[in-house]
């Protein structure tokens, strides 16, 4: 026969098993980012909400892209961009930008350095004037501390006798273990010069110059090692992007392409561990579409 007080003991002991089975996990999964590159037809534009939900726009796209780039942006509720970066002053770069100044408080602008004589690149100018945005000049191997939880470098700004691909801003970004590397348009010359200073392995590359034959040697590619590679461009381009000896590497490497011409907008989400990938469209829609 059990005596009072082991039987209280016993009682005790269920419970305190059945309190902690009851309580609820608590989840300590890192905070998401997004990256979304923005299909603005033959340019760039990307958005990337950063883990700490910070905003970075990178780009805008032609001059009539502005307004689908402000459509989008409000469409996920923002109503400021922390940091704006102009890659280069290339129309199908910065052309949609002033149209997002107006429509957004902007913060700071991260700037290329590289001057041009164009309307699109003088109404860009006038309009971080007109809004006094703080503008400052991007510089190869400095860190930008938008965000504790993210390491994002540049690898490439403009310098001496750089044409305005050749001074494009390109970035590192990596949150943990997944890096995205975003290279506006800098040519093979770049390409090499960054890969013998930095670590230039990323899961996701968004292809240089739209996939020009200009840029993505087959040893860039090979060292970067990609699993998803991003092409912005336009199906009915004038250019010929991009051109098939990049495909043919991509797919030789077992690289996972996405485009905007087939696959729409793209957004990435990330943990810092894996990711997930998510296309507007089908390929087929997107194939089919005459627009």
């Amino acid at each position: 026969m059990l005596r009072p007080t082991r039987i209280l003991s016993y009682f005790l002991i269920f419970f305190l098993i059945f309190a902690i089975d009851s309580v609820p996990v608590q989840s300590h999964q890192a905070p998401k980012m997004e990256v979304h590159f923005i299909n603005v037809g033959q340019g760039d534009s990307i958005y990337i909400k950063t883990p700490n939900k910070k905003h970075i726009l990178i780009d805008g796209g032609p001059p009539m892209a502005g307004k689908k780039v402000v459509r989008y942006l409000k469409g996920l509720g923002i109503d400021k961009i922390d940091l704006m970066i102009a890659t280069h002053p290339d129309r199908d770069h910065i052309g949609g930008l002033p149209a997002v100044m107006k429509e957004f408080k902007v913060k700071e602008i991260l700037d290329s350095g590289k001057l041009h004589i164009t309307r699109a690149y003088a109404n860009y100018i006038n309009e971080v004037r007109k809004q006094e945005i703080p503008l400052k000049v991007a510089k190869a191997g400095k860190e930008l501390p938008i965000d504790t939880l993210l390491d994002i470098r540049i690898l490439n700004a403009h310098g001496k006798h750089k044409n305005n691909n050749q001074s494009s801003i390109a970035l590192k970004l990596s949150y943990n273990d997944i890096d995205f590397l975003l290279l506006g348009d800098i040519e093979d010359a770049q390409e090499k010069k960054i890969a013998a200073k930095y670590d230039v392995r990323a899961e996701i590359i968004k292809i240089a110059h739209h996939g020009s034959k200009t840029s993505s040697s087959e040893n860039f590619l090979e060292l970067v090692e990609p699993d998803i590679a991003v092409i912005t461009y336009s199906k009915y381009n004038d250019y010929g992007h991009p051109v098939n000896r990049v495909i043919k590497k991509l797919v030789e490497m077992e690289t996972n392409i996405y485009s905007t011409a087939v696959y729409g907008d793209l957004v990435i989400h990330t943990e810092g561990e894996d990711y997930i990938i998510f296309p507007q469209k089908a390929p087929i829609q997107g194939i089919l579409e005459r627009s």
